[in-house]
């Protein structure tokens, strides 16, 4: 396919990009920064007329994408104001829904984030591990923007029955050069509670959307994407009962598994997490 990847110059986009152009796809990368060349065109997304200009076609680069793949963003809270953040985040994924609907695109993969499941986590979840199937719970403008670009792809899919739009709800993201640090966690239980330990590697982020362009049919669907295993070395029955406390728990935990859910990606997207801090470290 080809494929316009807004935020192809983040440190998510730049993998998915990458590993996208290794399975031999097309990839245009839109970013407000970026390295000049073929594969990469400079755009402000919260500007509506850039946006459908450069989706529709640039020059002789290309007349058209078969996908979108939207990761564009301020990409987490306390970087800018809260004001700043919802109004960037929010104006560049209804432009980027809005310019892709009108000109046809029909298949849109895009970052949603494990924030809307509660995070930090100082009211703690309803349950253990946490999945897709509790209402959205934002506690930051970051977080409230995240929900609303969802409901926003429901209402969409309504008036555009061949539409498919995937949230993918990732995880903190991390690259290997990340991996030294993750030991020292240990020493300190709730400096991670705030998203259950969690993370995702880019490579497997990347193989996520992968699998969503490829199999996700129309509609909308959300999906945790996460590791399949935590940050810590000490088990999980031991943080849960130490941080939360009263918690129900709902399903085995195993040793280090991820508390983030992934097993509604795995059966309907076939996403398999290959990538682990421990085979770093």
């Amino acid at each position: 396919m080809r494929i316009a990847l807004t935020g192809s110059s983040g440190k998510l986009g730049a993998v998915v990009a990458r590993e996208l152009r290794a399975a031999g796809h097309d990839v245009i990368g839109l970013d407000v920064v970026g390295t000049r060349g073929p594969g990469f065109v400079q755009v402000d997304l919260t500007d509506y007329g850039q946006v459908i200009d450069v989706l529709g076609g640039v020059g002789d680069r290309h007349d058209g994408v078969d996908a979108l793949v939207h990761l564009g963003a301020i990409p987490a809270p306390g970087i800018r104001g809260d004001v700043a953040t919802f109004h960037h985040n929010i104006d560049a994924t209804f432009n980027v829904f809005w310019a892709a609907t009108r000109l046809g695109i029909r298949r849109i993969v895009y970052a949603s984030s494990e924030t809307v499941l509660g995070l930090p986590f100082d009211v703690p979840p309803p349950y253990i591990p946490v999945d897709e199937e509790y209402p959205a719970r934002p506690e930051s403008t970051y977080s409230l923007v995240k929900h609303l670009e969802e409901q926003l792809a429901i209402e969409l899919v309504r008036w555009h029955p061949d539409l498919s739009i995937t949230a993918l709800r990732f995880s903190n993201v991390f690259t290997p050069e990340d991996y030294a640090e993750v030991p020292s966690f240990d020493a300190d239980p709730r400096a991670r509670k705030w998203n259950l330990w969690g993370y995702i590697d880019a490579r497997d982020g990347a193989q996520a959307v992968a699998r969503a362009l490829e199999v996700a049919p129309a509609g909308f669907d959300r999906f945790i994407i996460a590791a399949a295993d935590t940050v810590m070395s000490r088990p999980n029955a031991e943080l849960v009962a130490e941080v939360f406390p009263g918690v129900e728990v709902r399903s085995d935990l195993g040793v280090n598994d991820t508390l983030l859910s992934i097993s509604k990606a795995r059966r309907l997207l076939g996403y398999e997490p290959r990538h682990s801090w421990r085979d770093a470290v």
